[in-house]
């Protein structure tokens, strides 16, 4: 019973299940519901040690990560400790040194080195993304190497409602979609769902949530092995079995393709941005986008649009390298902290940016969040991608 007790504040669960063989199945379940499983510092600390563990254990044959309740995988981020040390540091003497705020410095790396490690784990990991899945949510999810849906997965990338950009890896996965989707959703934050998600490679199965226990049972039933190809496989093969019957119908990112694709295929970012907002439409989806855009910081949307152009062919690492530098300018500027404010602390839902009109962005201004202050073999990332 005491056991019990402890698991139920314990912000992530870790079992295993043991296989019909006596293979095991290693499962993670985010387990901070009320704050929908918002990815707190010692979550990602908790969640990096475990897959450090069972990376190397030759009885684990898999992965599953799976979150508590009903609503959702995973929200984002647990934006409150980054808020404060933002105001901290703006107040500081040092404010004007992007490494000065050690509390984003640290759960900026250590995020990222989790998202990265997902994306190169040496085994399958499946992820069962049912619910809301935002930002940091979809930073874990993006690298599983098996991504399920359910008709109530409702993914996006909103940071630039907060001042921030689709970070945890989106200027590389958001460059990988159909077309011009990636930017589309970078500036708006529209919201996915199962079918789109399966459209725009964020999801590779889409389930219904009721089939998700007769899923659990089949993957006890498996002939697993010590072969991460054999694994994959059966996995694949038993997912793709499970595959909703009920239709999924086109999401409206498909249904809107080709218009997007030419509202965001001009070379001039503010042409497209005044594109977007001289939208009309009364579809409540597209309206929601348009609002989005309308509403979010104008310094967010240009560094989102830098970001997704620097890193068009670039390596996993290198963007998460660039990405942790534009980060850490984003906490030492204004909008980040006011986004948070606005969003999560007054909740009067009325950010001022600065700058606050996209006319008076500057591209030495965009330019500034991707400064670097260390030395190449100083960066804190610099090992990434090295060992793997």
């Amino acid at each position: 019973m005491d056991d019990t007790m402890n698991n139920a504040v314990k912000p992530v669960l870790f079992e295993t299940f043991v296989a019909n063989n006596g293979r095991q199945i290693g499962v993670i379940t985010l387990n901070a519901e009320k704050t929908l499983n918002a990815l707190s510092l010692e979550m990602i600390d908790l969640m990096a040690e475990q897959l450090l563990a069972w990376s190397t254990d030759d009885n684990i044959a898999m992965v599953l990560m799976q979150a508590a309740g009903e609503k959702a995988f995973c929200a984002g981020g647990d934006l409150q400790n980054l808020y404060q040390s933002m105001r901290d540091h703006h107040a500081s003497a040092d404010k004007d040194d992007v490494r000065a705020n050690q509390y984003a410095c640290d759960f900026f790396n250590r995020e990222y080195r989790l998202d990265y490690f997902i994306h190169t784990y040496p085994k399958p990991i499946l992820c069962w993304g049912h619910g809301i899945v935002m930002g940091g949510g979809i930073g874990l999810m993006a690298g599983a190497s098996h991504r399920v849906v359910t008709e109530k997965s409702r993914l996006a990338m909103p940071e630039i409602g907060i001042g921030l950009f689709p970070d945890v890896g989106g200027s590389y996965f958001l460059n990988r979609m159909p077309g011009k989707l990636g930017l589309f959703l970078a500036l708006t934050g529209a919201m996915v769902n199962a079918a789109d998600a399966k459209f725009t490679k964020l999801a590779d199965y889409a389930i219904a949530q009721v089939d998700k226990s007769s899923v659990l049972e089949k993957l006890l039933q498996q002939p697993w092995s010590k072969s991460q190809e054999k694994n994959s496989h059966l996995l694949d093969t038993l997912l793709r079995g499970s595959e909703m019957a009920l239709e999924i119908v086109q999401g409206p990112l498909q249904i809107h393709f080709e218009a997007i694709n030419v509202l965001c295929g001009q070379d001039d970012l503010n042409e497209i941005v005044d594109a977007i907002i001289a939208l009309d439409p009364e579809e409540a989806w597209l309206k929601k986008a348009v609002a989005s855009l309308k509403a979010g910081s104008p310094s967010s949307v240009h560094l989102a649009n830098l970001l997704l152009n620097k890193t068009e062919n670039s390596l996993l690492a290198d963007v998460f390298r660039l990405e942790y530098l534009a980060a850490l300018h984003c906490a030492a500027r204004p909008d980040f902290a006011e986004g948070i404010r606005a969003l999560l602390i007054d909740k009067d839902l009325n950010p001022k940016w600065h700058p606050a009109t996209h006319a008076e962005i500057t591209s030495s201004w965009v330019n500034g969040f991707i400064e670097n202050p260390w030395s190449e073999e100083a960066h804190p990332l610099a090992d990434l991608g090295k060992s793997h």
